[in-house]
């Protein structure tokens, strides 16, 4: 199988390659978040509500889903679970916040007016024996034959610092299928459930280049950490959020020992994947 890169991956070692070692070469993961597990079952509420017929998407049928979902979700990853009892979070409140996500997203958007056609779409496409692969939240194709990706978060919208970050991951899933279908996307549509803002980009032939670009400059860049074994750090104004800083040296911490076949972990494809993360 050749190599492979995800969005997620690709954003961990441009943000730092010691993240990106932690996360595809160590396969550490972070605390329980209870707010990974809300954005979860956010993501999967909306996900379903299109199996319903246009005229029953509204808010209320969208809160009577919550929790058949979520018992869904837990039954087919118990560990799910844990992201509450570890942090003794009021099961009534943790539920309540995710309903006013999912309420949220109808003073954003009409489900009734909207007929996807994918949801949790997965895609993969190779790129100079690069295999780019991915999960698309929302795929609309207009009558027109207009096409649009869009993706849920629920978190907050970032400020303009940290747009383009954001919209890397849309332009990845845009790059993607245009190597796929042969036509570029017409909009690029991130969902912040956080704050109810939309954040929209129109991509075009030179932006999904320069996409191309960076991610082969990054795997080229993966390559040679893997050969030589430096992962070094890379600090920034994320670290502070970062759920692996204890084990950082830019903060006093000690990363484990590598793995004896690290360089073989680090570029191997299942490692690199396309698992779907968890929402913001």
């Amino acid at each position: 199988m050749p190599p492979a890169l995800s969005p997620s991956r690709t954003a961990d070692f441009k943000q730092c390659p010691l993240l990106y070692r932690f996360r595809a070469v160590d396969k550490l993961t972070g605390p329980p978040s209870p707010a990974a597990a809300r954005g979860t079952l956010v993501h999967a509420v909306l996900e379903t509500l299109f199996d319903l017929p246009a005229g029953e998407r509204t808010p209320e049928r969208a809160l009577q889903l919550l929790r058949p979902r979520w018992e869904e979700l837990v039954a087919a990853d118990p560990e799910l679970a844990t992201m509450l009892t570890a942090e003794q979070v009021s099961d009534e409140a943790w539920f309540e916040e995710a309903g006013r996500l999912v309420e949220r997203w109808f003073e954003l958007e009409d489900p009734t007016r909207l007929e996807p056609a994918d949801r949790e779409l997965y895609v993969e496409t190779e790129v100079d024996g690069l295999t780019l692969r991915g999960y698309i939240d929302r795929l609309d194709i207009a009558p027109t034959g207009q096409v649009r990706i869009v993706d849920y978060k629920t978190g907050r919208s970032p400020n303009e610092r940290f747009e383009a970050k954001a919209l890397f991951q849309m332009k990845f899933y845009a790059l993607v299928l245009w190597r796929l279908r042969g036509t570029v996307p017409d909009l690029l549509q991130l969902v912040y459930l956080g704050d109810g803002r939309i954040l929209r980009y129109a991509p075009d032939e030179r932006d999904l280049l320069a996409v191309e670009r960076n991610v082969r400059a990054v795997w080229a860049a993966i390559e040679r950490a893997a050969r030589t074994g430096d992962w070094r750090p890379r600090t920034g104004a994320l670290c502070g959020w970062c759920e692996f800083r204890d084990l950082c040296p830019e903060f006093g911490g000690t990363p484990p020992p590598l793995p004896e076949n690290a360089a073989a972990i680090a570029l191997d494809p299942v490692s690199s994947g396309a698992a779907r993360p968890a929402d913001d």
